[in-house]
């Protein structure tokens, strides 16, 4: 029986029991009893014009089906930091839209500007800044938000999904008074993903993270989210657009998991054409980046082994461009990286080897053909079932005499970073609070002859909520 004609029967079923009770009234003599009946009979006549109020409001609304369906929340996993809480939406049969993201913000004290910004951002010092350069602020960019989307299996076995990922970090929306208070959003990943259950084959399609960025190793903070811990300062990696084929090589039950991973990239370059419009040294003459990953898994630890390789025409698209060194740099990587969580200690580390790395934040973000080394380390010790202590330390340290050759001259060549910090973390649930302490010192050198070094440090309060 459906819901009006159930709430029908019952409006009809009442006005049945009022009529009796106005019968009897009728037949007593009045007396006290008459006047209960009578008091009656009004809460039932309120009672039957609530009734008739809602089965007009059903009426009215649409059919159940045409609606959108509110699942209850439950737990999903994501992010580095533990167990995101997510809210599905079913907006068509077999069509799944789950939201995920967090709300991240730090109050911070600084003791020298920082490159790529100061706040959530910062990495390692602004060269020949001085000694005298405080500051502090209250920053939110980190926040981010995700959609990942879940569709009907495909006929011939492969399920599709895809998913889309935005922050804060596209800059500060003008120059005024106000600006610093209207962040601007950034795309961060969009790609589609199909998937296979039966042959353990995964074709990733879109924005997304290339295969040197250590996603699954990426040091624990609540401030460095966005710009990890050691980026561009021992750590490689960025998301460009592209297809990663994804393939498990074991069975499920080997005692060890192994995975291989081929993607190829966009290219990209710092010019010598438009940086914004696939008009660089990397993408002329089609040249991708070509990298591949082996990872193995068992119990609580894991590794992988990465290697990338490209080509950059520096004469530029049409090669009209005038070559400054030489015209043509060949990039490449190797990069071994693990993760490993034996109890409550945790270890994270990564470290590479390569050449010609700007466009993946290697060589201190240093466009040319400078070969460099670097890498990082995070050990972590959870004391309590909330309290958790890391500390990191992570080093770039591109070739001086690469360094002072591409650099054109008059600039700063950028020769050597390292970065400490010292992270107090407490989570409860999707709720985080953070206490971090980070010093970084920086080489650098203006003329090729004489070397500098300045130093930092970065003092930050943050909260997070994940959803």
């Amino acid at each position: 029986m459906s819901t009006n004609r159930f709430n029908t029967g019952l409006v009809f079923v009442l006005a049945c029991i009022l009529l009796s009770f106005a019968a009897a009234v009728s037949a007593q003599d009045s007396n006290g009893r008459q006047q209960q009946l009578e008091q009656r009979v009004v809460q039932l006549e309120q009672q039957l014009a609530e009734l008739k109020s809602m089965v007009q409001a059903q009426k009215a609304a649409p059919p159940a089906s045409a609606q959108n369906a509110v699942v209850a929340p439950k737990p999903v996993s994501g992010g580095r930091s533990g167990t995101l809480l997510g809210s599905n939406i079913s907006t068509a049969p077999a069509l799944t839209i789950a939201l995920h993201g967090f709300i991240d913000t730090s109050f911070f004290l600084q003791s020298q500007d920082f490159t790529f910004g100061n706040g959530q951002n910062a990495e390692f010092p602004v060269p020949n800044t001085g000694s005298n350069h405080t500051l502090s602020g209250l920053d939110v960019r980190n926040t981010r938000a995700w959609i990942d989307i879940e569709g009907a299996p495909l006929s011939n076995g492969w399920g599709i999904g895809g998913h889309l990922e935005g922050d804060f970090f596209g800059g500060f929306n003008g120059t005024g008074g106000y600006s610093a208070q209207q962040e601007t959003p950034r795309l961060r990943q969009a790609f589609i993903k199909l998937s296979n259950a039966d042959n353990g084959s995964t074709v990733t399609i879109g924005q997304q993270w290339d295969l040197l960025f250590p996603g699954a190793s990426v040091p624990e903070s609540l401030t460095h989210m966005a710009f990890p811990l050691g980026y561009a300062s021992g750590m490689i990696g960025w998301r460009f657009p592209g297809v990663v084929w994804s393939q498990n090589l074991s069975q499920t039950k080997d005692a060890m998991a192994l995975g291989l991973d081929l993607g190829a990239f966009s290219g990209s370059w710092n010019g010598p054409g438009s940086n914004t419009n696939f008009d660089t040294a990397a993408n002329a003459k089609f040249s991708p980046q070509i990298e591949a990953r082996l990872r193995a898994q068992s119990g609580d630890w894991l590794g992988y082994l990465v290697g990338h390789y490209s080509t950059e025409d520096l004469s530029g698209v049409g090669g009209g461009a005038a070559t400054p060194i030489t015209d043509k740099i060949t990039s490449w990587a190797v990069e071994l990286g693990t993760t490993w969580h034996p109890g409550p200690w945790s270890l994270r580390a990564a470290a590479y080897d390569g050449k010609g790395l700007g466009q993946v934040f290697g060589a201190l973000a240093q466009f040319g053909d400078i070969k460099e080394f670097g890498g990082y380390v995070q050990g972590g010790y959870k004391f309590t079932s909330n309290w958790a202590l890391y500390a990191e330390y992570a080093t770039g340290r591109p070739d001086k005499g690469d360094v002072i050759t591409w650099m054109s001259h008059g600039s700063n060549g950028l020769l050597k970073s390292q970065q400490y910090a010292l992270d107090l973390i407490y989570a409860d649930g999707p709720y985080g609070l953070g206490v971090e302490w980070m010093h970084a010192v920086l080489d650098s050198t203006t003329d090729g002859i004489t070397t500098s070094s300045t130093g930092g440090n970065q003092l930050s309060f943050s909260a997070i909520y994940r959803f």
